[in-house]
């Protein structure tokens, strides 16, 4: 998963983001030929957000259970986060395929949650860790004595 930076840090992150929730539910394991077409879908998505930085996708993390895939994405902006879904031609296809191939049955369900964060309405601490989450998205930086709790991270006195 990467170098491990001892100690505690923050990340830090220019102006407003957005935090997108996409996951994957699996209802009926037993029907793989409804949910694993839907599984696999994400990573040529991934691939094309990753080679193509100007569409405002900045870092996602995986998270998984045994019948669930999600993924924590971060968008420098909600519109570059819609233009994408609504142009970006391998969540097209992914959403024409799922249409076609599962549609209302209950097989296979899937969910989104679109937060929009101002500048400065967030806060982090990552101890022992790897860079992770927001710090990929945006920096990551040494905790320093005015940012130890998360108070004085979220600015609150």
């Amino acid at each position: 998963m990467g170098t491990i930076y001892p100690g505690r840090f923050t990340a830090q992150i220019e102006g407003p983001f957005v935090v997108f929730i996409i996951g994957v539910r699996i209802n009926k394991a037993w029907a793989i030929h409804k949910w694993l077409p839907v599984t696999l879908a994400m990573s040529p998505m991934l691939q094309e957000l990753y080679r193509n930085k100007s569409l405002g996708f900045l870092h996602a993390s995986y998270y998984m259970s045994w019948r669930e895939v999600m993924l924590v994405q971060y968008w420098r902006s909600f519109e570059q986060l819609e233009h994408y879904a609504r142009n970006g031609a391998s969540h097209l296809k992914a959403w024409r395929n799922f249409n076609l191939k599962v549609g209302a049955s209950d097989t296979v369900g899937i969910y989104h949650e679109t937060y929009l964060v101002d500048n400065g309405s967030y806060e982090t601490m990552y101890s022992n860790m790897p860079v992770y989450g927001l710090a990929r998205a945006g920096s990551h930086e040494p905790m320093t004595p005015n940012k130890d709790s998360a108070r004085q991270r979220l600015k609150r006195t």
